[in-house]
């Protein structure tokens, strides 16, 4: 009994990572595939996140692909809408425009071992039938709301950073913000230009360190654009800064333990300098953990915004949402017109990566086992059970700097495995227990010994590690050994084999957006 394909490959999520993941296959020959997405445009997270103030936080020449530099953008930290569009002119090079299927949610996913295909589910009942598919759904997908007593009684404007709503009025309003991360600290200046009143509801201070910002000058554009040798020089330099710095202090933390101690002491002292004759507001806004333990943060404006007269640093813990606003532990009820919560995302967290059931051999679902065995992936891409899937930030996956330099690692590595299957003439490939078994338990002792997991970053409540007590959203690696790992993995660390029943491919037209 033959089975029917509608493509050989289906990528879920249009954003960098399934953009990348359908680069490398056209790269590799592969031109049957289609990618999905639930969203309206193309660009994942930066199609979803357009709060004010929304910029990359590493210089932006490392936040694009090797092979192709962005055309506009403008600024050394390039805003949200640019990198939205830098998304946009790679799906219009790589002519990926007419296989994208916008509107399209994925519910669940099934893998059939009698015809060794995956089933995907969509949000109204369509099922689509491929050989291979690529997850390729960020890390940066399912918000977190916070989990306070009475949140759901609060009778005012409620807006998650991951859901702004433009069309409300915030000018003139009493707002509070729950939450001082790495989006909180773009987005508290921006809300201090227009709010009667700002309230910053703060359990955990966050390091930030100045912003090198400035714009592009057109000649300097036209040089990077232009001349491939300068980009690259540039590109290899901004990347070995970042591999010393992070993966210095972070991977080879116990080596280098008086680093994070130095760090800490030289950090503080320039949060006093900065805030200078405000030491009680240095000493609120100062962490009492290493730099490094959270997501590196960049502003010229965050800690100043607690100087003016019309915003507040509240730091007593939150009991409780009223009708009208929060009550803190010392009794006091804030009264607020609009609660922003930048409370950030679920990463890694239980039943999130992915938000759908996802069941392999024997009807295992990804998250369940995930759930009970921890988190674990050969080389951040495959899991044994899973045959025929990729992931492209899966656990262990990202070397810490650039998300764009690991989708364009780890999208290289799933086009290579699914070209070698193809070209064995296999219809089954799944990565070997032993080689995963081996790659993980390398970089889980590795990771017992980084930045993030020991006592220099106790309380610093970082998504770096999970609910399991694990940093497995970090590869403890750097970008040079993950770029390699990807690369030239032997292809022999996969299992190849080949289902008797003939596939027909479906005659569908390609979907355009």
């Amino acid at each position: 009994m033959s089975v029917r394909l509608d493509h050989e490959v289906l990528i879920v999520g249009a954003g960098f990572g399934g953009i990348g993941a359908a680069v490398e296959l056209r790269k590799a020959g592969i031109e049957d595939f289609l990618i999905l997405d639930k969203n309206d445009g193309v660009g994942g997270t930066w199609w979803a996140n357009t709060y004010p103030g929304v910029a990359v936080d590493i210089p932006s020449i490392y936040y694009s692909f090797s092979y192709a530099p962005p055309q506009r953008w403008s600024r050394m930290f390039a805003p949200g809408a640019e990198v939205q569009q830098y998304a946009e002119q790679m799906v219009d090079s790589f002519e990926l425009r007419s296989r994208i299927r916008l509107g399209a949610t994925v519910v669940g996913a099934a893998w059939d071992e009698q015809q060794q295909v995956w089933r995907i589910e969509l949000a109204g009942g369509e099922t689509l039938v491929a050989r291979y598919m690529i997850g390729a759904i960020g890390a940066l997908e399912v918000p977190s709301l916070p989990d306070i007593a009475g949140f759901d009684s609060y009778g005012g404007k409620v807006v998650h950073t991951a859901r702004w709503d433009h069309d409300f009025d915030y000018a003139g309003k009493r707002i509070a913000v729950i939450g001082t991360g790495a989006t909180a600290l773009q987005l508290i200046p921006e809300l201090a230009d227009v709010a009667a009143r700002l309230t910053v509801f703060q359990r955990t201070p966050i390091w930030v360190a100045p912003k090198p910002d400035f714009p592009i000058p057109d000649a300097v554009r036209t040089a990077l654009l232009n001349i491939p040798a300068l980009r690259r020089t540039v590109r290899a330099a901004v990347t070995v800064g970042i591999d010393f710095g992070i993966t210095g202090i972070g991977v080879f933390h116990e080596r280098v333990p008086f680093l994070a101690k130095a760090l800490e002491r030289g950090g503080a002292a320039g949060y006093r300098a900065w805030l200078r004759g405000n030491p009680e507001l240095a000493e609120q806004l100062t962490p009492h953990y290493a730099p490094g333990c959270k997501r590196p943060s960049v502003s010229n404006r965050y800690l100043g915004t607690f100087t003016q007269p019309h915003v507040r640093l509240v730091t007593t813990p939150i009991v409780e949402i009223t009708e009208k606003g929060v009550r803190t532990e010392d009794g006091t009820e804030h009264e607020v017109d609009v609660l922003v919560c930048a409370t950030g995302f679920k990463v890694m967290g239980k039943g999130t990566t992915p938000p759908f059931r996802t069941e392999g051999v024997g009807g295992v679902d990804l998250n369940e086992f995930w759930d009970e065995h921890k988190f674990q992936a050969y080389q951040g891409v495959s899991c044994p059970g899973f045959p025929n899937a990729f992931l492209i930030t899966g656990p262990y996956g990202f070397a810490a700097g650039s998300y764009l330099a690991m989708i364009e690692c780890t999208s290289r590595h799933a086009a290579r495995a699914i070209a070698e299957s193809r070209r064995r003439g296999a219809t089954r490939v799944e990565i070997k227990q032993e080689a995963h078994d081996a790659y993980y338990e390398k970089y889980r002792l590795r990771a017992a010994k980084t930045l993030w997991l020991s006592d220099a970053c106790a309380g610093s409540n970082t998504y770096y590690v999970n609910y399991q007590g694990d940093a497995a959203a970090i590869r403890p690696s750097t970008h040079l050994e993950m770029w390699w790992g990807n690369k030239h993995f032997p292809l022999d660390h996969y299992r190849y084999s080949r289902s008797l029943a003939p596939a027909e491919t479906g005659d569908r037209p390609l979907a355009s957006v």
